[in-house]
């Protein structure tokens, strides 16, 4: 038999999840850097919420602002960016 992986669910200070709200709220378990590059450590941070959507935040402000989007939104984010659609971001 196998056995299945999870992760815990972050806990949640606040039960109200919006976008802006101070990412110290949603916890310090969880967030993950999907890439790093050669940027002295400034970073983006995803975290996957119970209810499907995405928080962002920057890695050098962890209690910052949260960025929540959907899981469309993300996905429609990362299939653009992947076929050139955010290129202009680049120059």
């Amino acid at each position: 038999m196998e056995s299945i992986v999870t992760q815990p669910v972050p806990r949640i200070r606040n039960e109200r999840i919006y976008n802006g709200m101070p990412a110290r709220e949603l916890g310090s378990e969880g967030w993950h850097k999907p890439w790093s590059g050669g940027n002295g450590g400034n970073c983006l941070e995803a975290m996957k919420l119970a209810d499907g959507r995405i928080a962002l935040r920057q890695s050098t402000d962890p209690d910052g602002p949260a960025l929540i989007y959907t899981s469309d939104e993300m996905t429609a984010f990362i299939q653009g960016a992947k076929a050139g659609v955010a290129d202009f971001l680049l120059s």
